[in-house]
Parts: structure tokens; sequence; C-alpha cells
């Protein structure tokens, strides 16, 4: 089965250059396109897609709050990649706070912007760690440390659970974890859950987020 894909961007070329890219690929499928937020709850709920690449700037309703909507609504969502013109974007940030599975530049090369709707597709993160830590701590410290190390203190991490999630921060893989580690990716893979479930966090980059803005690891 191919992977299906919904488009929201208020710009009509970016959907445009989207679908020709994806499209040119035989396992992705765009099956929808919207040009606001508005009017994703209602596509997705029809169209069921895998993955919707949401314009993190739009008019009527921006990516955060269709995000947010998606994700309290919707049972079973999507996966969602916020797609955005500046990586230093505070509306980036709180979209990947709120549940996106990551954000994509606009600029970004065809090839990577296959391998994010696969990567995510897969139940992985599009996970930069530079770019966000570098949004951590430029907004991370106004969306409130405190409730982030309340979230660290009752999750009980336990010393694998800690070192996954040090891990996790740098961008590695499941199976490149595993390596470091040297133990298995299915323990690997029951670690991130055990991670995610203590934290309440849908994926692995709002795990991140909660170990930046609670100081478990530096943003140096």
């Amino acid at each position: 089965m191919p992977i299906t894909v919904l488009l929201v961007d208020d710009e009509p070329l970016v959907r445009a250059g989207l679908r020709a890219v994806l499209e040119a690929q035989p396992d992705i499928e765009v099956v929808g396109e919207a040009a606001d937020g508005a009017a994703v709850i209602p596509l997705v709920r029809r169209l069921r897609p895998d993955v919707v690449a949401m314009d993190v700037r739009m008019p009527l309703m921006d990516g955060i709050e269709a995000t947010r909507a998606v994700l309290r609504t919707v049972e079973d969502p999507p996966k969602i990649i916020v797609v955005t013109t500046f990586e230093q974007d505070e509306y980036v940030y709180e979209a990947l706070r709120v549940g996106a599975d990551g954000f994509l530049l606009k600029r970004a090369r065809p090839a990577e912007i296959v391998h994010a709707v696969r990567l995510v597709a897969e139940g992985e993160s599009l996970l930069f760690p530079a770019s966000v830590r570098q949004l951590a701590a430029e907004y991370g410290e106004s969306s409130g440390n405190r409730a982030a190390r309340a979230v660290l203190d009752r999750a009980g991490l336990t010393g694998r659970e800690a070192e996954v999630l040090r891990l996790m921060a740098r961008g590695l893989s499941n199976a490149e974890i595993a390596g470091r580690l040297v133990v298995g990716v299915e323990t690997v893979k029951s670690h991130v859950s055990a991670v995610l479930a203590k934290f309440g966090a849908r994926d692995r980059t709002q795990a991140v987020i909660v170990a930046y803005e609670s100081g478990f690891v530096g943003l140096g």
C-alpha cells in the first residue's frame, strides 16, 4: 500500500511542487490538498492520510492550531510534518511542542522531502538535533522550564531510559542507539516507548523538547 499524504499550504505553487516531488515516487500518493488549516480536520477524517504536510503559517488557522486540533479530535491521527520557510521560527517550535512529528524547510531538496515522508510514516520522528536545540534555547524559556522539570521529575526514568533519551536528543535512530548500547533494536523500542509513556509524549520530538526544557540535556 502506498503512503498517503495530505498537503496543506496557502500557496498553490508550494502545493504543486510538493505534489510533483511526492507523486514521482511509486510508494507515495497525494490524496488531497487544502489551502488553510481550517479545512484539515474534515479532510483527514474523510481521506485518512498517513501523513499531513502542513504549512506552519496560514491566514485563517495556522499549522499550530491545526496540528493541535487534529491530535485532539481525530481518532488514530496521521503523522504531521510542519513545513516552514524559516528554520528558527517560534511557530515551528510550538508546533513541535503540541505534537508535530517534525519540520521540513520549503527549500529542502526533493530527496529530503521524500525521505521525511517515509521516515514519519514508519513511526520515526523527523528530528534535527541542532535545530531543535537552537529552537529550545531561543523559545523554550518562555514555554516554561518549570513545567518540563515537573514532567521529568514525575517520570522517574531508569538509568537505561535516561541513556536512551540522551541519545534520542542527539538524533540517533533506534538502530543507531542499539549499536551504541550494544542491545537489540526491539529492546531500544521498548525503552523509547517507556520514555514516551512516562512523559505523556506523542513522539520522540516532544520527549526531546522536555529533555532540553527541563535541563536534562544541556543546550550548550
